[in-house]
């Protein structure tokens, strides 16, 4: 499934929908870099999918961006968002 870097509107109303356990850079792989920092959040990816689903994968509350292996916050309006990644990521198992 294709996707594209979705614009900060996309994500309002979005919510936890589940978790990726992976690392910081395989996301850079797959998503490039983040597209957004600050807050409670320190790296977050907003993604547009070509179905029109959007999903966010971001950490959540850490000090620091963890760059070992993480359990990832994915963010949604519904679980179709946690689908979307993992076509993203098939290697990846989600949990």
């Amino acid at each position: 499934m294709q996707f594209t870097n979705a614009p900060a509107d996309y994500t309002n109303n979005t919510c936890l929908q589940g978790y990726i356990r992976t690392t910081y850079d395989e996301l850079v792989n797959i998503f490039g870099l983040p597209n957004y920092m600050g807050g409670k959040v320190n790296v977050q990816w907003a993604i547009l999918f070509s179905n029109g689903v959007v999903a966010t994968i971001y950490d959540w509350k850490m000090s620091a961006a963890p760059l070992g292996v993480y359990d990832w916050h994915i963010g949604g309006k519904s679980k179709e968002a946690i689908d979307c990644v993992k076509d993203a990521l098939p290697l990846i198992a989600l949990m």
